[in-house]
């Protein structure tokens, strides 16, 4: 069959997807091209927040109204928490957990989606089959990485979350904490290298939690990775705060492979709201990693994840969130609008609630210092010798590429240059 993958959320999802479509078409399906309709479309979703679910179902009306005959299957996190709810919108034919989605050729199988049925029988008003388990019951491992694009790579290391944050609803959608062992991970990177990857991108749900499952350390994970073979850099995924020890920055620091580059979730700037957010760290504890960072690498590019709106953030711990960050040496924020999730801790809670247009206030706040604070990196490094890695996208007769510390640059396409690494003077920035 001709088959399409829509994925949407995070770079895990992404790797999974990738792992998902190379069984497929191991199996003898092809992928639908751009604008070609499909006999199989698969979307997989995330569930982050309410906006997210709101994408999820504009997707899965867009992706009915594009291939009206094809059999329809989501899977994915709002899968795994919403089921009934996808099952009742219109086109939808099979719904797939967590556990499930890494089954999807025997689930496809045991339906029957033959190109035949599929022209022969499909009835719109059909009802849709729903296939989940517990996620309290899920503790096997699928590994994933993503192939589609061969000059970056994204390696997933670790599934799953135990922290169980107040206003979260990842670990009821992914489940506990787990991870394969470093050596089956090593022989995954190495195969990515081997087929021409150039960057390795660290990633999972908690990846600092690695070694749960295997009785291993996140930092031997990372010693094992600047140790294969070929001409590569890696880069790590987001990392709590409180996971990301001295020892990683140290290491980090004084690597072959590993690029100054880290992503460190805040989530809010007040000690008061991280209380009522469950979070395992303090402000403090937060400004002392990345002090650390900058002492040991200045050039290093930190982005940051944040929250804006959450239950409990009066405008005394918003001010005291905003003069924090403020005072930060980061790049970049990454920023979120709270939602009430359902089954979250955070709303049996007697909390005060930020109305929606302050939250909208608070959001458009922190994007304009995220604004700033990535022109002034762009602008402060404006001139150093840097090490770029080259893509094969094209715009406007331009290709494009990122140095070692996150830095976006471009210049005239050259397709030989594609997934080669340069260094180059770092340009003004546009």
């Amino acid at each position: 069959m001709k088959i399409s993958f829509t994925t949407l959320g995070c770079k895990l999802n992404f790797a999974e997807s990738s792992a998902l479509g190379k069984a497929l078409l191991d199996r003898g399906h092809t992928r639908a091209k751009s604008g070609e309709s499909a006999d199989l479309c698969i979307i997989n979703t995330c569930t982050v927040t309410d906006t997210a679910d709101h994408k999820d179902r504009q997707m899965i009306h867009r992706i009915r109204r594009q291939n009206p005959d094809a059999i329809l299957i989501v899977t994915g996190c709002y899968a795994q928490l919403k089921p009934d709810e996808i099952a009742h919108i219109e086109g939808v034919d099979c719904v797939l957990g967590q556990d499930e989605k890494f089954r999807l050729s025997e689930f496809i199988e045991s339906l029957e989606l033959k190109v035949e049925r599929l022209k022969k029988s499909r009835v719109k008003s059909q009802e849709s089959r729903v296939f989940t388990s517990s996620i309290r019951e899920v503790d096997d491992f699928h590994g994933a990485y993503s192939r589609d694009d061969r000059t970056r790579c994204f390696i997933k290391v670790q599934d799953g979350c135990n922290y169980f944050c107040s206003y979260c609803t990842i670990p009821l959608a992914r489940g506990k904490s787990r991870n394969p062992s470093i050596e089956s991970l090593v022989q995954q990177a190495q195969q990515a290298i081997d087929e021409g990857a150039k960057e390795l991108i660290i990633s999972g749900v908690n990846i600092g939690d690695f070694g749960r499952s295997t009785n291993e350390k996140f930092i031997d994970l990372l010693r094992a990775f600047d140790d294969l073979k070929g001409d590569y850099r890696v880069r790590i995924s987001s990392c709590e705060p409180n996971l990301l020890s001295d020892e990683i920055i140290d290491f980090v620091a004084h690597s072959r492979h590993f690029a100054p580059h880290f992503h460190i979730p805040l989530q809010s700037g007040s000690n008061t709201v991280l209380k009522i957010m469950g979070r395992r760290y303090t402000r403090e504890l937060f400004a002392e990693r990345v002090g650390r960072i900058k002492a040991l690498m200045p050039n290093a590019f930190i982005g940051v994840d944040c929250m804006v709106g959450v239950r409990g953030e009066t405008e005394q711990c918003w001010a005291e969130y905003i003069d924090f960050i403020e005072s930060l040496p980061v790049s970049q924020l990454h920023v979120f609008t709270y939602s009430e999730r359902a089954n979250t801790r955070m709303l049996e809670m007697d909390l005060v609630v930020v109305p929606l247009k302050e939250r909208e206030r608070r959001s458009k706040q922190l994007h304009e210092i995220s604004a700033r604070k990535t022109a002034a990196f762009y602008k402060e490094h404006e001139g150093d010798q840097a090490l770029v890695l080259w893509e094969s996208s094209k715009k406007d007769g331009l290709m494009y590429g990122f140095t070692e510390n996150y830095i976006k640059v471009s210049s005239p396409y050259d397709r030989t240059k594609v997934n080669t690494f340069e260094h180059i003077v770092v340009p003004r920035p546009c």
